[in-house]
């Protein structure tokens, strides 16, 4: 008690009798944070340095002369390995873009997700809203065997896939890349997480309005389902652009490649000129990177928000 009554006197402590704690004291409390903070910085850049690197290495590689790809010392640049001077060159997109069926690969994969995407939007925004909102027989039970689903490996229904794609006429086509991928039971439970947020005193007020169930669905479950929408837009989008698995099973016909096969392709008739694999790799990847840099932060508040409620 005389210490505390000496600080008082001495004015280093307020009159409630708490003594303040040493200047070296306050000084460590506010360095040991910045500390913390430089080192998570640190970690983190190192993360993205190791991330961007295959990417940076693509991209200056695709602007390579022939000769200046394979150097004794390797450069990430595209300069001239005689005269080290700057020179990039278009010469690479050019040839990759002329090789027979790349462009036309291009425009079939923009066809399957043209079509795909909204298709497969559509009806598991339906299959969800069901779920969420309309009460029928076994609907509990349904949900969970739609669940079930997804523990089920994709290659195990590859063979059955087949057979019914084949039955119906549809093998060797885009419309066989479409139609067995319009239905998917991720997305199905994502947005019915969402629609499960909505408030039913909303969609009773609709329908003390007069509104149907339809009208409800499409101009009122729709709009505010906006940002999970957007998720299952973007991410079907970014999977079906890159998927190679399902389309090198079902076709057949040079002409029907999607992007990945005939990048797949590219790759191995051109082993020796790498710098043309990676400017087929640069136009197979660039929508998906801008689509992803445009709409990442309506994938993460679709996601944050459709787990508000289960």
């Amino acid at each position: 008690m005389q210490s505390v009554d000496t600080a008082l006197a001495k004015g280093r402590v307020p009159k409630s009798g708490r003594v303040a704690p040493p200047a070296s004291r306050r000084r460590s409390r506010g360095v040991a944070p910045t500390a913390l903070r430089l080192v998570a910085y640190a970690v983190l850049f190192a993360g993205v340095v190791v991330a961007l690197a295959p990417f940076v290495w693509m991209i200056a590689t695709s602007f390579k002369q022939p000769q200046d790809v394979f150097t004794p010392t390797p450069t990430l640049l595209p300069t001239d390995a005689r005269t080290g001077v700057w020179a990039p060159t278009l010469d690479n997109y050019l040839q990759v873009l002329g090789i027979g069926g790349f462009a036309t690969a291009f425009l079939n994969s923009v066809i399957v997700v043209v079509i795909l995407v909204p298709a497969k939007l559509l009806l598991d925004a339906l299959a969800a809203y069901a779920f969420a909102r309309i009460e029928f027989p076994g609907r509990n039970a349904l949900f969970m065997v739609l669940l079930a689903t997804m523990m089920v490996p994709g290659v195990a229904l590859l063979i059955p896939k087949v057979f019914i794609t084949q039955e119906l006429g549809m093998s060797d086509s885009l419309t066989g890349i479409i139609v067995p991928n319009v239905i998917s039971a991720f997305d199905i439970f994502l947005l019915r997480q969402f629609f499960m947020t909505i408030p039913r005193e909303v969609e009773e007020a609709a329908m003390l309005d007069g509104a149907s169930r339809i009208k409800i669905f499409w101009s009122l479950a729709l709009p505010l389902a906006r940002p999970a929408l957007a998720v299952v837009t973007i991410t079907s989008f970014i999977y079906h652009w890159n998927d190679l698995l399902w389309p090198l099973v079902i076709l057949s016909d040079q002409e029907k490649y999607t992007l990945p096969l005939a990048l797949q392709a590219l790759v191995s008739g051109r082993v020796g000129q790498p710098q043309l694999v990676m400017a087929g790799a640069v136009v197979a990847v660039m929508p998906v990177i801008v689509v992803f840099l445009i709409f990442q932060r309506k994938i993460l508040e679709g996601i944050a928000l459709t787990g508000l409620k289960g």
